[in-house]
């Protein structure tokens, strides 16, 4: 017999999102992955259809499922509001639903990844895990409904609940950090908020977290962003200082915002990241440092 390790399989949703993909990439080849979605190319799936979740979970030797899919544009979700047949509850809800029954009667574990939209936004505080969940617009309503979903199912469950993530390369989609720099370069960045605050993800330091949640299967709610809270003008600040941009960032005021704007607006997403660190072997790396991680195109120089 050999005495290599065996590469444990992994069956995930949303792998070839912004921050599945780059999961994937920094965990293989330790872990083994499979995506399952409607674009698999002999095996599409409908994670919004029981009997197609079921099935490929059935047939994948993985005892652990990774789910990322979701409907994350929070503008489009809060015209959908109260939209039952509409693609956020669809996704969000109904899919995790599937997922957390389809954990459940196979015996395996779901890392589910969810948000800090849950809460609402009020607490001066960076939120922790103990705190209630009282989300105030659909997309959070969606993905609070889907943790309860996960809770609920009866299944060997993680919830992992992250904010404004970002990763050390481009993404076909802009992540927070990539769209600074864009609007520094561009000349285009709006003014950004001195009285909102966030508590961005480095998603290359997440795939630690990922991966502890996945070897470890340890159940329970875990925020999982830097722990840290900046404001977005500290952010689009910092980011410019660090990566040595040119452009100006401008002071705005998220009040002012507030009064011309139809969709409700947390104050405040931040999360306390105490009860993970506990579980951890390695600190999370700061914000700052993963700022100066991050590559982007120069246009100034082309």
């Amino acid at each position: 017999m050999s005495d290599e390790p065996t590469t444990l399989a992994v069956l995930g949703t949303g792998l070839s999102g912004l921050v599945g993909s780059k999961i994937v990439e920094l965990l293989s080849p330790a872990l083994q992955f499979e995506n399952m979605d409607l674009s698999h190319p002999t095996h599409p799936t409908d994670i919004t259809q029981f009997d197609q979740v079921l099935a490929a979970v059935e047939a994948s030797p993985a005892t652990t499922l990774l789910h990322f899919a979701a409907y994350t544009d929070v503008s489009k979700a809060w015209e959908q509001r109260d939209d039952k047949t509409g693609p956020a509850y669809q996704v969000n809800v109904i899919g995790t639903q599937n997922m957390a029954e389809a954990a459940k009667q196979t015996g395996k574990h779901l890392v589910h990844i969810s948000t800090a939209y849950v809460f609402d936004g009020e607490k001066e505080q960076p939120y922790t895990e103990e705190d209630p969940v009282q989300p105030i617009e659909w997309y959070g309503q969606t993905k609070a409904w889907a943790e309860e979903a996960v809770q609920n199912s009866g299944a060997s469950w993680t919830i992992l609940r992250i904010d404004q993530p970002f990763r050390s390369d481009p993404f076909a989609r802009l992540d927070v950090v990539h769209r600074i720099i864009a609007g520094l370069q561009q000349g285009t960045l709006p003014p950004q908020f001195t009285n909102h605050w966030i508590g961005p993800t480095f998603v290359d330091d997440f795939a630690t977290v990922v991966s502890w949640a996945i070897t470890s299967k340890r159940e329970g709610v875990f925020h999982a962003s830097s722990g840290e809270k900046w404001t977005d003008f500290e952010l689009a600040s910092a980011i410019q200082e660090l990566l040595k941009i040119s452009g100006k960032v401008e002071k705005g005021d998220l009040s002012a915002y507030l009064a011309k704007s139809t969709r409700p607006y947390q104050r405040n997403t931040s999360m306390s990241t105490e009860k993970l660190r506990k579980e951890l072997e390695a600190p999370q790396v700061t914000i700052r440092e993963a700022i100066r991680r991050v590559t982007f195109a120069d246009v100034a120089n082309q």
